[in-house]
């Protein structure tokens, strides 16, 4: 579904989800669907587990400066403002391996000959050979700032996004764990994890529509001059419903990868703390 996301939000030529489907296995056969994945795939982990780790730790840090006891509940404004460090650090991390993954998935795409401005580039053959290739090329053609190319809409993306993300997620564990549990029981971090995945990527989708563009854009041709510049031409050209293209993909798509990835995070804990308080009784 990732890749569907991207060609929905970024591409030209695509009805609906179903249409994108069907074009694409036309196209680029089965093969098609897993292009650009290599690359998040092998940093998933990582970004996954410094994101959650930034949360948790920035929240531990200030419960203990506010209340004097790390593991003390933390108030909404806590969470607010450890969602918000954990959005910005995902941004660091998260910005080229979804630029790389996005300049992977669109280089197959069709691109009018009157639009095309550029860099000496076959029209109609990929730009990119992996994601190493696209790397090195990026860092020759642009230097270090084109791998945070639309790193202003992931961080207008990212930001609230967390906020909608780690909140609901918290209040939805409290909520569904009966009265005098220590900590929620797996079905009710899978539950709250995948509802709250669902509502931060659905809220989330008009700046992913922005920054999926501006990513793409300069696979073969430069069209957008900022973010502004992307949303005017996006608006003027397809109107509002631009903003909200991959918007089931982003909802369906993030119930069951957020519910696994909270899943996840509260088991590793639990094991942590087993592990504490074995060794420190």
């Amino acid at each position: 579904m990732i890749m569907e996301q991207t060609r929905l939000q970024a591409g030209k030529g695509y009805g609906n989800t179903l249409n994108c489907i069907l074009t694409v296995y036309r196209n680029e056969s089965v093969v098609g669907f897993f292009k650009g994945m290599s690359f998040p795939l092998a940093s998933i982990a990582v970004y996954s587990s410094v994101t959650f780790g930034v949360f948790s730790n920035t929240q531990r840090f200030i419960s203990q400066q506010r209340y004097g006891d790390s593991n003390h509940a933390p108030a909404l404004s806590d969470l607010i403002v450890a969602s918000m460090v954990a959005g910005v650090v995902s941004v660091g991390i998260g910005g080229p391996v979804d630029l790389i993954k996005i300049r992977l998935q669109m280089q197959t795409q069709t691109f009018f000959k009157a639009n095309i401005n550029l860099k000496h580039r076959a029209i109609g053959f990929p730009a990119y050979r992996g994601p190493i290739h696209c790397v090195s090329s990026i860092l020759r053609q642009e230097g270090l700032a084109g791998m945070y190319r639309g790193a202003g809409a992931m961080l207008l993306r990212d930001v609230p996004g967390y906020c909608l993300y780690f909140i609901p997620y918290t209040v939805l564990c409290g909520w569904i764990t009966p009265e005098g549990c220590i900590s929620p029981s797996p079905s009710s971090v899978w539950m709250a994890g995948g509802i709250a995945g669902a509502i931060s990527w659905g809220t989330a989708t008009p700046m992913d529509v922005v920054k999926s563009r501006l990513q793409a854009d300069g696979v073969y041709l430069n069209k957008y001059k900022g973010i502004i510049d992307c949303i005017s031409q996006s608006y003027h050209s397809e109107g509002l419903k631009v903003f909200v293209r991959g918007l089931t993909v982003n909802a369906v798509r993030g119930f069951p990868m957020s519910a696994a990835m909270f899943l996840g995070y509260e088991l590793s804990r639990k094991a942590l703390r087993g592990d504490q308080a074995a060794t420190n009784p």
